[in-house]
């Protein structure tokens, strides 16, 4: 319960904003412009320089955004100045085998044209998306930037306090971490962590082709892991490619023509020739699951509170329905007169959010285990399956929703409807 001795405290004490945010990637910007749009200022804290976050040429990341993801970037008024640079998902294309031999004959085929609202979601580039929230930020006045700063201690007794490793020490209401997979402040918190790793690794990188890719995605499974091919603008394609940990690594020790060799295999000659375009990189694979999405005048959001399997693409995704849950809990308090670092305001965030959390990272699990092998019985099954949901067409449209992420309570945010 909130400590009614703490009230006349938190009246007397001077703020530099509501929201002292950790993390300058793309989770927390997000979670700034969401707070603004709700009366809530705050203070974001990154540990690159600007000029880093402002990069103009492309190193060959991007990002899968669900439909309800868009939605959630037009109602904080980003969409508009990103839609040219965006690609439609129009179909999903899932199918298995082995590298070499072609595609299991069944599969799974979603069609946007099945469902009304539009296409399931879109690949956007990261130099894209960081500078529109950079922009963003930069014009709204309730959001304080502070570039090339990291955060060495905390304290959340009385209110949310950071002090940075140049001395300075920032006051809030509220402490959010969005900060990563490695999270200093969850770690600085106490709250541990939950999870293991797969003994994959992903490479990743960005390829052009000579054939269009008509905006289709796809996703072909192979013993040693997943691969994607997600499309973007122009004949350009986002691979993220799950190998065994010693298999990515000799393949990314190659040149670039003998990476390219080695991706052809599993690529296929669909689009035909291929060749790299941007930087290639490598991520180890694991879960891990913050044990408490909360703490005192704390809340964890994005890979600080979750960090899933890309098998399902649904990482920033999963990321962003945190920002827009936590934005409309404490803007909604913020509105009745509550305390919005009060342990009831922040349990409502974590019981929106933990469930479904618990249940993406679940079902990445499974699939990950399901389909990452050779084994003869699991492989006739998950065809077997894929074969009957691909059958039936109200099965096919649920998963579609899903994968657009319509489906569950969903935040205001994530409707494209104000706060």
């Amino acid at each position: 319960m909130d400590n009614p001795a703490r009230a006349p405290i938190l009246q007397l004490m001077e703020f530099d904003s509501d929201l002292i945010i950790v993390g300058g990637g793309l989770n927390g910007p997000a979670l700034a412009l969401a707070a603004a749009q709700g009366g809530l200022s705050s203070t974001v804290i990154d540990a690159l320089p600007v000029d880093n976050r402002k990069a103009r040429d492309f190193d060959g990341r991007s990002y899968a955004l669900a439909l309800a993801s868009q939605r959630l970037l037009h109602a904080i008024g980003l969409w508009d100045g990103l839609a040219e640079n965006a690609q439609p998902m129009l179909e999903i294309k899932v199918t298995d085998g082995r590298a070499g031999e072609g595609p299991s004959p069944f599969f799974l085929h979603f069609d946007h044209a099945e469902i009304e609202e539009g296409p399931m979601g879109y690949l956007v580039e990261d130099r894209y998306l960081r500078r529109a929230f950079l922009d963003a930020m930069e014009a709204e006045p309730l959001i304080t930037l502070r570039h090339d700063e990291t955060v060495i201690a905390q304290d959340t007794t009385q209110a949310a306090s950071v002090t940075l490793a140049s001395g300075e020490v920032l006051k809030g209401r509220v402490l959010v971490g969005s900060d990563g997979r490695r999270s200093g402040t969850a770690e600085r918190a106490k709250i541990k962590r939950t999870g293991w790793g797969y003994g994959q690794t992903a490479l990743v990188c960005a390829i052009e082709h000579e054939k269009p890719h008509g905006g289709i995605a796809h996703q072909f499974f192979m013993p040693s892991g997943p691969l994607a091919i997600l499309p973007m603008t122009g004949n350009r394609s986002s691979i993220v490619w799950s190998e065994t940990d010693d298999n990515a690594k000799r393949i990314n020790a190659l040149d670039d023509a003998d990476y390219l060799n080695a991706l052809r295999p599993a690529f296929g000659d669909f689009l035909g020739d291929i060749k790299l375009a941007g930087t290639r990189f490598t991520y180890p694979l694991n879960l891990t699951i913050a044990n408490s999405f909360i703490g005192e005048r704390l809340a964890l959001i994005g890979d600080a509170a979750h960090g899933v399997h890309p098998i399902a693409g649904q990482g920033l995704n999963a990321g962003l329905r945190d920002v827009a849950a936590l934005a409309e809990v404490m803007t909604m308090a913020a509105r009745r007169g509550e305390d919005i670092a009060s342990p009831l305001v922040l349990e409502r965030y974590q019981q929106w959010r933990r469930f479904d959390t618990a249940t993406l990272a679940v079902a990445t699990d499974t699939f990950n285990k399901l389909f990452s092998n050779d084994n003869p019985l699991l492989r006739m099954g998950r065809d077997l399956g894929m074969g009957l949901i691909n059958s039936v067409p109200s099965l096919r449209r649920n998963f579609m929703r899903e994968a657009a992420g319509l489906t569950g309570d969903l935040p205001k945010l994530m409707t494209g409807r104000a706060l």
